[in-house]
């Protein structure tokens, strides 16, 4: 087996993570893989930021298109995020015929089938398990284990910064903006951590979730999103009073033909 050219879009914290796994793991992958994964090239806008240590500079590039137009790259993986140019690095690579590995919610839940639909009319593959719950992992577990299933519904905390929150107010009896600030501190919530306590992240990973369990496309613009930014500590205290503690749930179901879907703070037993 010939060896496999990876071109990495993106060094940030996962993009970094992604490349230590392939160089440090590269025994294990080539054994399982029979053949080897190599990195070709690391695009990014700062290449001359301190993270690169260890990196051999050859392979540094801030051209993109040098990435998206190698014959010899097989894989694109995208990390960079967001809508754009995340969207159209992706579409340029499907249509160069490179397959693609992206852990892009957002961009998924927004413009998945437009990007599904080009995959398929290129004829290559394109992988999104780290795009929600990747170390469970369920998106495969869904697309290939329970192809036969009928899903009545999924229901999950599908965000990690929100259920520190709440656990932290729960536990401690602390305020919202208390924990926040925190979690901020910790590393375990962004410096803008909007798309998390609004709910905006688990609304992507849910319509995500409920695109591939009930074979059509949600639209993100259609499932009802609340967060937990008005969660107070008086709300903590009567949920506990009546049993139950606060989490933020993301839900899928089922009912009569039609599919609801939805994203808010939930008082579970």
């Amino acid at each position: 087996m010939k060896d496999i050219q990876v071109g990495l879009i993106g060094f940030g914290t996962v993009g970094s993570g992604v490349a230590e796994v392939i160089t440090d793991n590269a025994a294990v992958i080539e054994q399982r893989l029979g053949g080897k994964l190599k990195l070709k090239w690391i695009a990014d806008r700062d290449i001359g930021a301190g993270r690169f240590k260890g990196i051999d500079k050859a392979i540094l590039t801030s051209d993109i298109d040098k990435v998206l137009s190698d014959p010899e790259v097989d894989i694109i993986v995208e990390l960079i995020g967001g809508y754009t140019p995340a969207k159209e690095f992706i579409l340029k690579a499907i249509k160069n015929g490179k397959h693609v590995v992206t852990a892009n919610k957002a961009l998924l839940s927004k413009d998945g089938r437009e990007i599904f639909s080009a995959a398929v009319e290129a004829g290559v593959d394109f992988g999104f398990e780290a795009s929600v719950g990747g170390g469970i992992p369920i998106i495969r577990a869904m697309r290939e284990g329970f192809t036969a299933n009928r899903f009545l519904s999924i229901v999950g905390i599908m965000n990690g910064t929100c259920n520190y929150i709440l656990s932290k107010m729960s536990d401690e009896g602390l305020g919202f903006e208390e924990v926040l600030k925190d979690a901020q501190e910790k590393g375990y919530a962004e410096a803008n951590p909007h798309f998390d306590i609004e709910g905006i992240d688990s609304a992507h990973k849910i319509a995500i979730l409920a695109s591939i369990a009930y074979g059509g496309y949600v639209d993100i613009n259609k499932v009802y999103t609340e967060g937990i930014s008005n969660i107070a500590p008086v709300d903590i205290v009567f949920a506990r009073e009546f049993g139950y503690r606060i989490k933020l749930l993301a839900i899928a179901k089922e009912s009569n033909g039609e599919i609801e879907v939805r994203v808010h703070p939930t008082m579970i037993p």
